[in-house]
């Protein structure tokens, strides 16, 4: 799998300055896609996961198949206005700016083993945020999911100690 290779970087979008990681070509390309779910889902067989919560928008473009694969529900979180029945809501740091995120109201049952998913973790602010809803509503986070980690801006020290973090690509 030459995941690497169809991953590309953007210089200063969506600001000066940013290096957006772009996996549009990963998307185009149905065997890497579907590779790419598949060693996605691998850590977490046999895990218990119940559900895979994945972030707007990026994170959907794989949070569904991901959940398909392990026979889990999919839960979508969503930016502020965006829900017709917004649940929790749960403020984040962005590298060049500041978000929310809100969980769907009453969707996520308290015992549920949810496996957080995002396309790609850079500072961390927005895989915290989501870590932070799921504790909120009382379930429990299994792991943390990621098509590509940027390490050098080390974002895993945003998510809670001790988080199983899986990702497929590291720069840094």
């Amino acid at each position: 799998m030459n995941l690497a290779a169809a991953i590309r970087t953007v210089p200063d979008f969506p600001e000066p300055g940013i290096q957006f990681k772009d996996i549009t070509p990963l998307l185009a390309d149905a065997a890497l896609y579907a590779e790419t779910v598949r060693q996605l889902a691998a850590p977490w067989q046999g895990e218990g996961v119940t559900h895979v919560l994945a972030m707007e928008s990026r994170g959907f473009w794989f949070g569904g198949a991901l959940a398909a694969a392990l026979d889990a529900g999919f839960i979508p979180v969503r930016k502020p206005g965006k829900l017709p029945l917004p649940g929790p809501r749960e403020a984040y740091a962005l590298e060049y700016g500041e978000d929310a995120l809100e969980l769907p109201a009453d969707v996520l049952p308290t015992d549920a083993r949810v496996l957080v998913h995002d396309d790609v973790i850079a500072t961390g602010g927005t895989a915290g945020a989501a870590c932070r809803l799921v504790h909120r509503v009382g379930a429990t986070v299994v792991g943390v999911s990621f098509v590509m980690e940027l390490a050098f801006l080390d974002g895993r020290s945003q998510l809670p100690a001790g988080t199983h973090v899986e990702a497929l690509q590291v720069e840094g």
